[in-house]
């Protein structure tokens, strides 16, 4: 018995055999979106449920003294009170203390907006009076805002028991600098040496939102059987209930997290701030709760991406080669530790071949909000400061800037910068696409500026689980545990259509809860299509195995003499006609029952991402407002399982990475206040900000999945920072080494170059 292997694609922009990979059907929920019937957590009601508020710090850092919750409980419609003392005081050895903390705050608040207590009542209206009558005494403590300050020996200290890791010896004082990160080979003075010319500068990011539409919200109820139901946003639901579990001091098996649809993530969902505290409202109140954050709360209280200080030094000689570069980095990391500063020191070389590097990064706390991931976390601040560098070493060389980049493009098995060796990657074939689309080599209108970038992020694999059943009609369901944040639902069918030979529209692809499918991780770091679609691809290998055993008993012959063809099962000597899919399962009761299959797995070799990217800009130079007038991304995907889906990706990558370039940032007062949060006074990138994004897929097969899978989901918001910088720099002649490149910022630096 054999059946048939799916064929490799032929390489960038193409593919070869396949039925239905490559092809562009319909996203199975698209229709209900649109049509507004897709179910969303705020959307759910339950019978009896009551509505819950939370009360935030109004301070950046301060101890809290005491907690008065009589008022509140003396109030209209109120059911139930909780503060940070109805808490667990301490996790469980290994587990997350920071999530714990971020959930509610105990002794300390360490940012404006942390949650300090929480009512559930009747009404939204009845609740937040309530929580507003709560009576909480602080002693306010010095704050810090910034990576300068948080870093100064004299700066305060958020916590008393934190020590920089990565550091030898270990330090004896505590610290704002939660760790330190290496990365290093060669001698970087050698290099420095070998190089004719040698560029340094000090570049700045801020801190930026998701910009999720949709803001966090759930709804929980927790049964008088100790049984908890959660319906949440999420980028993970099994993350959520371990989460959850975790604050709480519960068993798993008392959660069952049932994901909604989600309303954008893009890594802002990856973590938990709401469901603990309705569940244990719930649990007091015997209800079922409601809690959905403001979006002041969203902007106030949840994880933006990090901002930055980064200082390059890059040496090159007169032919183009790089020869070295040293980085130093720092990143914000809000109240709590977070791996930033590693991730951007495992990126900002990345797309370049260097016998000498010497990269050093610091995660540092403030009183900001803990930061989490945000599409390639810290890969766009690192490819902002080395790609800028570039750019100017390519001008003072008087070279193309592309031609530089193919000079020292790295190919596979060359070392990468953190350690393994390069597999198989698409960074050539992504410059040569741009060098050679009709964007890069059209003429540059008078009075813009061209700016190129490359940009690069690993992407993961890690635990995902599928199940794939065959109903008597021939119709199959695919059940997975990853949330469908842009598209999987769609790359899942196709996957398993292609495997079985199934029209695609014969799949129904459904995202099961914690209790229907098994353990799967988050929506996170580009791994769902990859991880979660070998899984599929894993469990309908299964499932023709079992066809080709169901056909042979109906035949009465061997297995071996059965083959799995274009989706039915085909007798070797033909003396039988083949047997379809509907056929075989509309005698499966009297074949054995029932098919389907199951696979689990720890998805390792995901393949490294590359994009490069081209825009073009004007400024105008009374007010520094940039206007993006052209912009071409191109990026290898791997294999395009559903092309749209793959472009829908390069394009929100794109734009997401133009506000953070031009627009976006966190403004807080001296009091450590937010001033901007909302959309009116954030603003991000909408429809007439924008030309159409051009985009070119490029398909250079992962030889470690199935179907030659890359993650899109994030490397296309690494270039835009660098790429719009440099058109800028272009533009104008002026380099400004801080985002975003606001009118202001641009316009200062117009004035001060003409003077």
């Amino acid at each position: 018995m054999s059946t048939t292997e799916a064929p490799a694609s032929t390489g960038k922009n193409g593919n070869s055999g396949y039925r239905w990979i490559g092809t562009r059907p319909v996203r199975p929920d698209g229709l209900d979106k649109v049509a507004g019937k897709a179910r969303f957590a705020a959307d759910l009601v339950l019978p009896g449920m009551l509505h819950a508020h939370i009360l935030r710090s109004p301070h950046p850092h301060a101890r809290i003294i005491s907690i008065d919750t009589s008022p509140a409980e003396a109030m209209t419609g109120v059911r139930a009170v909780v503060t940070g003392a109805d808490f667990r005081e301490a996790p469980p050895k290994g587990a997350d203390r920071n999530l714990m903390c971020t959930v509610i705050a105990r002794d300390k608040v360490l940012y404006t907006g942390h949650a300090v207590a929480a009512v559930a009542a009747s009404t939204r209206r009845e609740a937040k009076a309530a929580a507003e009558a709560i009576e909480v005494t602080y002693e306010v403590l010095p704050h810090v805002l910034n990576i300068a300050d948080a870093m100064a020996d004299d700066s305060p200290v958020l916590h008393d028991n934190l020590f920089t890791r990565g550091v030898e010896p270990r330090p004896t004082e505590p610290s704002n600098i939660a760790a330190r990160t290496v990365y290093q080979r060669g001698d970087v003075e050698q290099g420095f040496g070998e190089a004719d010319i040698v560029i340094e500068r000090e570049f700045s990011t801020q801190a930026v939102h998701q910009g999720y539409i949709e803001p966090h919200a759930c709804v929980v109820d927790c049964g008088q059987d100790g049984k908890t139901m959660i319906w949440c946003s999420s980028q993970g639901h099994f993350k959520v209930r371990s989460a959850t579990a975790t604050v709480l001091g519960w068993d798993t098996s008392q959660i069952k997290v049932i994901p909604a649809e989600i309303g954008g993530g893009f890594g802002g969902k990856t973590t938990i701030y709401l469901e603990p505290i309705a569940a244990l409202l719930s649990a007091r109140a015997g209800r079922p709760v409601k809690l959905v954050m403001s979006r002041a709360d969203v902007f106030a209280a949840t994880g933006p991406a990090p901002g930055s200080i980064i200082k390059m030094k890059v040496g090159a000689r007169s032919d183009g080669t790089i020869t070295t570069a040293k980085a130093w980095l720092a990143y914000e990391n809000g109240a709590f530790q977070g791996i930033a500063a590693m991730l951007g020191c495992m990126c900002v070389v990345s797309s370049y071949t260097l016998d000498h590097l010497y990269v050093e990064g610091f995660d540092v706390l403030m009183n900001r909000p803990v930061n989490v991931a945000y599409r390639a976390p810290s890969a766009p601040a690192a490819a902002f400061a080395m790609e800028s560098i570039v750019d100017e070493i390519a001008n003072q060389l008087g070279m193309d800037p592309i031609d530089l980049r193919l000079n020292n493009c790295p190919s596979q098995g060359d070392p990468t910068p953190y350690g393994p060796k390069w597999p198989m990657i698409g960074l050539r074939d992504c410059l040569e696409a741009i060098r050679d689309s009709d964007h890069y080599q059209s003429e540059l209108p008078a009075g813009q500026g061209r700016g190129v970038a490359t940009g690069f992020w690993f992407n993961i694999g890690e635990a995902s689980s599928a199940t794939v059943n065959l109903n008597e009609n021939g119709t199959g369901t695919v059940i997975t545990g990853s949330p469908d944040i842009g598209g999987s639902r769609a790359s899942m069918a196709i996957m398993a259509a292609e495997e079985l030979g199934l029209d695609v529209h014969l799949i129904q692809p459904v995202v099961g809860d914690t209790e229907v499918v098994g353990f799967t991780d988050v929506t996170e770091g580009s791994r769902a299509t990859f991880a979660t679609g070998m899984a599929v691809v894993e469990a309908c290998r299964d499932l023709k195995k079992q066809l080709c055993a169901r056909a042979a008993k109906t035949w009465d012959c061997d297995i071996e003499q059965v083959d799995w063809v274009d989706g039915a099962a085909v007798h070797g000597p033909r003396e039988h006609d083949p047997l379809t899919i509907a056929a075989i399962t509309a005698g499966a009761k009297r074949t054995g029952g029932p098919l389907g299959a199951t696979a689990s797995l720890n998805a390792r070799g995901a393949g490294p991402a590359f994009s490069v990217q081209v825009a073009d800009v004007s400024v105008d130079t009374e007010t520094g407002c940039t206007t993006v007038k052209r912009y071409t991304t191109a990026q290898d995907a791997g294999t395009a399982i559903h092309p749209s889906y793959v472009e829908g990706q390069m394009q929100g990558g794109v734009v997401q990475g133009i506000g953070w370039a031009l627009n976006e940032e966190y403004i807080y007062s001296d009091d450590g206040t937010l001033q901007n949060p909302g959309f009116l006074d954030y603003r991000i990138p909408v429809a007439s900000d924008l030309p159409m994004i051009e985009t070119v897929i490029v398909e250079v097969p992962n030889p470690s999945h199935p179907y030659g899978v890359r993650g899109v989901g994030e490397v296309g918001i690494v270039p835009p920072l660098p790429v719009l910088a440099n058109a800028v720099a272009d533009a104008t002649g002026c380099r400004i080494g801080d985002l975003p490149l606001s009118p202001p910022r641009v316009l200062e630096a117009l004035t001060a170059n003409a003077s």
